[in-house]
């Protein structure tokens, strides 16, 4: 990890916790030049930064150190720019002035504001209710941050003598839910392969061997156990609560019990969508809810976006490598599927089942045209910010009431205790 130093009195930051979040780094930093915080920075990003020109001024009068690498080794996680430390109860998400996907992966103040409204907004009860229903899923918190608000005089955008966030300083402090006995897959590492070198092929071909049943078979019970670990709880939340989830599956950890999908977290403190009807519901729970996150949305926005994030990259892209990798029959699961959506996902009160099951065509985003059109994502209005298309809905063709062959609809799963 590389380190800056900058004088407290241009430190910013909040934290949810009972520590500052200049205590935490400070704890993880090398040894600081008096009256400063520590500022953890991605080694590619401490480069960049050492040139900037607006940060000149502060480096030469003393007000930000550079002090270099130290301490003991960070690695990546699956989101590239969160970073791991073995021990620690924290992980870091960095700032990164690259563009990955559709967007410089800068953290933005508003993303900092939005993982601590949402640690907040769990904390006040909300967490307590959604555990009691599904005690397997929580969110990966984000209840600290730590930046630097620089004076105007050396470069930012404010005025009259204020002070403003430069890009580029800010770190999220997450916390790490996960012991060393714990095992959490990326959704999108788990499935990404051929059948035989992928994570998800190695888990379905164990499992066969441990009960003596056919792949198929295997798959089609995992992927129902997985609906009810793992989407059932992200449904609910939405339904229950109005919070959508931008739970595409790099956004998605399943947790694995014996090879079985057991529960979930999601983690991104960029994807969240607060529905405007639940508004004056939320603002109850946590008065000022979205003051500074810019995270209410129409309801509108909210359903086109988590239709493409749940349904489209998730669940119909989970399928996709189900049967791209042979491990099942895509039309068995399409219907195992719709018989989900049809009963306890209709239950938990949400627009999406509905959507899934009976839209003609689906909006799905479109990351080649947005990307050729130069937007981020992350930058002006939420309803504009990604190109997205029409796709037919294969829910409701004819392929999805048609098994294969000799195939059929599977019935209700199992206990793990019988087929474990």
């Amino acid at each position: 990890m590389h380190w800056f130093a900058i004088d407290r009195e241009l430190a910013a930051g909040d934290s949810a916790l009972p520590e500052q979040a200049a205590e935490i780094t400070a704890a993880l930093a090398p040894p600081l030049p008096p009256d400063t915080v520590a500022l953890p920075l991605h080694p590619w990003q401490a480069r960049e930064l050492a040139h900037r020109s607006d940060l000149r001024p502060l480096f030469e009068s003393g007000r930000l150190h550079d002090l270099g690498p130290s301490g003991p080794l960070w690695y990546p996680t699956s989101s590239v720019r969160t970073v791991y430390r073995p021990g620690s109860p924290y992980m870091l998400k960095l700032s990164l002035g690259l563009a990955i996907t559709n967007s410089r992966r800068e953290n933005l103040r508003k993303e900092l504001h939005r993982g601590l409204e949402v640690h907040r907004l769990l904390e006040a009860g909300l967490g307590e209710q959604w555990r009691a229903a599904h005690p397997g899923f929580d969110i990966v918190r984000d209840p600290a941050w730590i930046g630097a608000d620089l004076p105007a005089a050396v470069g930012s955008t404010a005025a009259n003598g204020s002070t403003a966030a430069v890009l580029g300083l800010d770190t999220v402090v997450r916390q790490n839910p996960f012991g060393p006995r714990d095992r959490a897959h990326c959704v999108a590492g788990l499935i990404s392969g051929t059948p035989v070198r992928s994570r998800l092929g190695e888990l379905i071909h164990t499992l066969s061997a441990r009960t003596g049943r056919p792949p198929a078979t295997v798959a089609t019970e995992w992927f129902l156990r997985y609906l009810d670990a793992v989407v059932l709880p992200v449904l609910w939340l939405d339904g229950r609560a109005g919070i959508a989830l931008e739970a595409h599956q790099q956004n998605t950890l399943v947790l694995d019990a014996q090879g079985w999908p057991e529960g979930g977290r999601y983690r991104d403190n960029q994807g969240y969508y607060f529905r405007e009807s639940h508004r004056a519901a939320l603002l109850a729970r946590l008065p000022g809810l979205g003051a500074h996150s810019d995270t209410f949305v129409p309801d509108a926005v909210a359903d086109e976006r988590f239709g493409y994030y749940l349904g489209i990259n998730h669940l119909l892209g989970l399928i996709g490598a189900f049967g791209a990798q042979r491990l099942a029959d895509e039309r068995v699961l399409l219907a195992a599927l719709r018989r989900f959506l049809a009963g306890p996902a209709a239950a938990t009160g949400s627009a999406l089942p509905g959507l899934l099951l009976d839209a003609p065509q689906l909006r799905c985003k479109a990351n080649l045209l947005t990307r050729l059109r130069g937007l981020d994502e992350l930058v002006g209005p939420v309803e504009t910010q990604s190109v997205y298309v029409a796709l037919a809905n294969p829910l409701v063709s004819p392929l999805a009431a048609t098994p294969a062959p000799g195939a059929s609809a599977p019935a209700a799963p199992t206990s793990a205790g019988a087929t474990s």
